[in-house]
């Protein structure tokens, strides 16, 4: 009979889960769906989005490992679902997996979660707190931060992949002020009039302060103040478009 260092040495089998987001790519054309197909043995559906597949141990979307009577041929058979021991189970039973190192610094846990993402849709803008200010949250609120992990994250496309990264021209905010004053109501007049006094040859931290003011009280506008834009931004929409 092996031993359980034995066992723990050996590359194991997981089940992974899938996460059917709005954002993600549909049936076949999803990368996620695939991989979720050839690793749990289930029919793709065609008009469902398969936005990730994760490989890993949180609570939203765990790992199994596969029973040894269901990796034969290769495949997974569809019937033991959820029903191996978890990988967080299976690892806080063998913690030398992570390595000294990992361990000593992280505890008995997988320190990351590995994702594949499809991405049909524009993701919407995230913020990630550092870990203190995420142990408080997920304290605070558990039902909306699900864990009280810090969120640093490296992405690699595998597939040709469009992303955006920082903020559109200074020219380009500009004309934003200019042709919609609803966002101007929201970030107020003097950060507004310093933006567009800025010019190319400022220097850069003097953009980079009034960035980051027009953008932090943009991103901490009330929702009141948020639904009144918005509803001022429709009624201008709609009359100007009679107008025309």
């Amino acid at each position: 009979m092996e031993s359980e260092t034995a066992i723990a040495s050996k590359v194991q089998r997981l089940r992974c889960s899938v996460q059917n987001y709005d954002w993600g790519r549909k049936g076949v054309d999803s990368t996620v769906a695939e991989l979720y197909a050839l690793n749990s043995g289930s029919e793709i559906d065609p008009e469902k989005p398969y936005a990730e597949i994760w490989m890993g141990t949180h609570d939203s979307g765990p790992s199994f490992l596969v029973p040894s009577e269901h990796k034969s041929n290769g495949n997974l058979s569809v019937e033991f679902g959820s029903h191996g021991e978890s990988l967080k189970s299976w690892i806080s039973k063998n913690p030398s997996v992570l390595g000294e190192k990992v361990v000593q610094r992280w505890g008995s846990d997988l320190p990351f979660l590995f994702k594949v993402l499809s991405v049909a849709k524009a993701l919407s803008i995230q913020a990630h707190p550092d870990k203190e200010l995420a142990k408080t949250l997920h304290k605070l609120q558990p039902s909306v931060y699900k864990d009280d992990n810090h969120k640093p994250e490296m992405a690699l496309a595998i597939t040709d992949f469009e992303a955006l990264c920082g903020f559109i021209s200074l020219q380009e905010l500009k004309s934003v002020l200019h042709d919609v004053p609803e966002i101007v109501e929201l970030v107020g007049s003097t950060d507004a009039n310093q933006l567009l006094n800025l010019s190319d040859q400022d220097a850069e931290e003097k953009v980079k302060i009034v960035l980051r003011s027009i953008f932090t009280k943009l991103m901490s506008a009330s929702k009141e103040m948020i639904i009144e834009a918005t509803s001022k931004l429709k009624d201008r929409l709609h009359f100007e478009s009679q107008v025309c």
